[in-house]
């Protein structure tokens, strides 16, 4: 079942109360022992506690069409469409924009279902754009292209993803400013980007659960995963026909998403075996695999300082920086991040939960006051 159905299907039942909603969604997170799935409604539970019975529907679907995008490695992405949603009203003095990159295979419909008048963003405060990110299956990807399909579409970077992001905001929004720029996990890759690529271009950054660049830990999951699915008979070196499930990556992700206390508290011995079967039948199969391989690429390579000193890019910083991570991430190590707070000054939270990665939906009540009062700054 594709997340975005599963998603809506909770979103539409106008007779389910916020506290059902909340319980639903651990349940589901649960139940479906499907790792990204899982991180998405564990970070957004808690939000949906506070949104009414019937819940807005979700922004439009919107596209702009950036034509030939040219990469950092030198490639082209032809027809390159990206894909963003809005929600709030831009101010008078265009002051108020708050732009949110996706996490990992994430979505902007998924980014805009956690947001509005009772969670961190308030929209009737701010102008709220979602944008996806490039290859996520709604913006231009190996998936959807029509002239560039499955591994003909060439490797994109983060720097690549931001720079999309600056045409979309510059050329079709007309802004040449904005309030904030903050994501979680992938989304937090983007946030540090952001900072060093544009860095007069906001006022605020919040990078929550990511990193300035990948340390060894980061890049031994990650490769562990590349190395996965490129090896999985059934991908067929990308030539596949039908997305496979890409089983043993699912497994990896999971190992990694939480921790290993939050795994024995919430699978018990019993249900172990149930557990472990449904993500080998499942894996990942909702995301196109090759979308899957770019971005994996994409984490591998982030780096802000592109092989050179971090002490250099902490001094393009412009931006006032709240950093957000957790101290029990088996996901996006935290120390990189740490270290870059230091050499900026930045703000920093740290969440100690055994939710690992998924601690920003876990602790969203330790975290939302303080991200809300840091965005209210001027």
């Amino acid at each position: 079942m594709a997340l975005l159905t599963k998603a809506e299907q909770i979103a539409s039942r106008n007779t389910l109360s916020p506290r059902w909603i909340f319980i639903r969604g651990i349940r589901i997170a649960i139940e479906m022992r499907h790792a990204l799935l899982t991180f998405v409604l564990f970070l957004f539970s808690t939000f949906l506690i506070a949104q009414p019975a019937v819940p807005p529907p979700l922004p439009p679907q919107q596209y702009t069409n950036l034509g030939d995008l040219k990469l950092e490695n030198g490639s082209v992405i032809r027809d390159c469409k990206i894909g963003y949603r809005t929600m709030g009203t831009l101010n008078a003095a265009k002051s108020n924009a708050v732009l949110i990159p996706t996490w990992f295979t994430g979505k902007s419909s998924e980014v805009m279902m956690g947001l509005g008048p009772g969670s961190y963003i308030n929209s009737t405060k701010y102008f709220v754009i979602a944008v996806d990110s490039l290859g996520n299956g709604v913006s231009c990807s190996p998936s959807n292209s029509a002239t560039q399909h499955g591994t003909d579409f060439p490797q994109f970077s983060i720097q690549d993803m931001v720079y999309s992001q600056y045409r979309l905001i510059t050329e079709t929004l007309h802004l040449q400013h904005l309030h904030a720029v903050m994501g979680v996990s992938m989304g937090g890759l983007q946030t540090f980007q952001w900072m060093v690529s544009y860095p007069e271009f906001m006022d605020l950054a919040i990078p929550i659960a990511g990193t300035p660049q990948m340390s060894s830990y980061d890049l031994l999951l990650w490769n562990t995963e590349l190395k996965a699915l490129e090896s999985d008979p059934a991908y067929k070196n990308g030539r596949y026909t039908q997305t496979p499930p890409l089983s043993l990556v699912a497994l990896i992700h999971n190992m990694n998403l939480a921790t290993p206390d939050f795994r024995t508290n919430h699978t018990t011995r019993e249900g172990f075996q149930q557990y472990f079967d449904n993500i080998t039948a499942e894996g990942d199969r909702f995301f196109d695999a090759n979308d899957y391989l770019r971005l994996l690429q994409a984490l591998i390579g982030h780096d802000i300082a592109h092989g050179g000193s971090l002490y250099d890019a902490a001094s393009k910083v412009k931006a006032k920086v709240l950093i957000v991570n957790a101290t029990q991430d088996h996901m996006v190590n935290l120390l990189p991040a740490l270290g870059f707070a230091k050499l900026i000054h930045a703000q920093t939270l740290l969440l100690d939960s055994d939710c690992g990665h998924m601690a920003p939906g876990c602790e969203s009540a330790k975290m939302d006051p303080v991200v809300a009062q840091f965005l209210s700054q001027p």
